[in-house]
């Protein structure tokens, strides 16, 4: 079956338990309480996540009095495929439809020595960060387990991808649509299916969670995934950040930067944060700026990621010069402090960062009160 003809399911699924978004430590308990051997888990997990099988006759290993039980009381549902878009650069995105009213956008970009997913954790984002497509679309609902793995399982087909063969996606990062830290119940098993061995295999180095910087839940990354971090800071104080990215409004940075020192405290996991800084043309990418962010990062072991803004329909904002981005990060390396300035990619496509819409229902009346 093609992914193209892989359809969203209806009243089939009524009183069926879906298996897709199931770590192995919920596919354990469901088997058990259906009568079955706890390893089950690993077979099934292995052929939906490293075959691409979501039907359950295909699972040649299974007993047929076993696929016959799991039609009557699973299903494995996968989203539909409604539109891919290529970029002159390599760079893949995916439109996929999650219900009647919504679809989400995941974005592959690859590279010579690696192949990055960017996957989607919310259907839109109620965090309003002005200079981001996603923000201004407004909010619908958290995606659940399998509507974030599901992303994941459509690129995995979509490249081809064979099990025991050279990995195309090799790294996973929840920078898509939504604020992940919002959504732990549904990410963090997504983020458990992504690293285990009978699943997806990748690495905790191989998976980042990005977040605007929701301060409660990073504590709880470090204690029950171990993950690679990426905060959007995109400003050096208070009052810029609370217009950029208003939910420091609520976590200022007086909190935030405490719990990014306990996370990578204890010599844990990659013992560095990712921080993610937009670049906005006389807004946040001044000399003045550059060296109030030396200043807040300090000894905060970190790698700076300096992203070109990517322009949208109707924003406020222009990308800073390429002057001004080189000047930037000089201040920054003199100090320092590693820093890149990220490449942009499939912008051609509205898939660069910042740029993911998708099809959103908001549910929070923000547009409406925009007119």
């Amino acid at each position: 079956m093609s992914i193209a003809e892989v359809s969203l399911g209806s009243v089939t699924f009524e009183n069926k338990v879906d298996l897709l978004g199931m770590d192995r430590q919920a596919l354990e308990a469901f088997f058990t309480k259906i009568g079955e051997k706890p390893f089950r888990a690993t077979q099934v997990m292995k052929w939906i996540h490293q075959f691409g099988v979501s039907d359950f006759e295909e699972m040649s290993n299974l007993s047929k009095a076993l696929r016959e039980k799991l039609q009557q009381k699973a299903v494995i549902r996968t989203p539909k495929l409604i539109e891919e878009q290529r970029s002159a650069d390599g760079t893949i995105k995916w439109l996929l439809e999650v219900d009647n009213h919504n679809c989400v956008e995941a974005v592959f970009i690859p590279e010579k020595s690696r192949g990055t997913l960017c996957i989607s954790s919310q259907v839109g984002c109620a965090l309003e960060c002005t200079f981001c497509s996603t923000g201004q679309q407004g909010f619908n609902r958290n995606l659940e387990n399998w509507e974030i793995i599901a992303q994941m399982w459509v690129a995995n087909k979509a490249l081809g991808c064979k099990p025991k063969e050279e990995r195309i996606i090799s790294n996973v990062v929840f920078m898509g649509m939504g604020e992940p830290l919002l959504n732990v119940t549904h990410t963090f098993p997504s983020a458990r299916i992504l690293m285990d061995d009978n699943a997806y295999g990748l690495s905790k180095r191989r998976v980042t969670i990005s977040t605007s910087g929701v301060v409660p839940a990073i504590g709880m990354i470090k204690e029950e995934l171990d993950v690679s971090l990426a905060i959007s800071l995109h400003a050096p104080n208070n009052a810029l950040r609370d217009i950029l990215v208003p939910i420091n409004q609520k976590y200022p940075l007086e909190q935030l930067m405490p719990a990014l020192h306990d996370y990578v405290a204890d010599g844990h996991s990659k013992k560095h944060v990712t921080v993610e800084y937009v670049m906005l043309d006389q807004v946040n990418d001044r000399l003045e700026h550059a060296h109030e962010l030396v200043a807040l990062l300090g000894d905060l072991p970190c790698k700076v990621n300096l992203i070109p803004f990517n322009p949208f329909p109707n924003t406020q904002y222009q990308r800073s010069s390429n002057n001004a981005i080189h000047r930037f990060q000089d201040v920054l390396m003199q100090a320092g402090l590693n820093c890149t300035v990220r490449k942009t990619r499939g912008d051609d496509i509205d898939a660069a960062c910042g740029q993911l819409a998708g099809k959103v229902k908001d549910r929070t009346k923000r547009t409406a009160e925009k007119l």
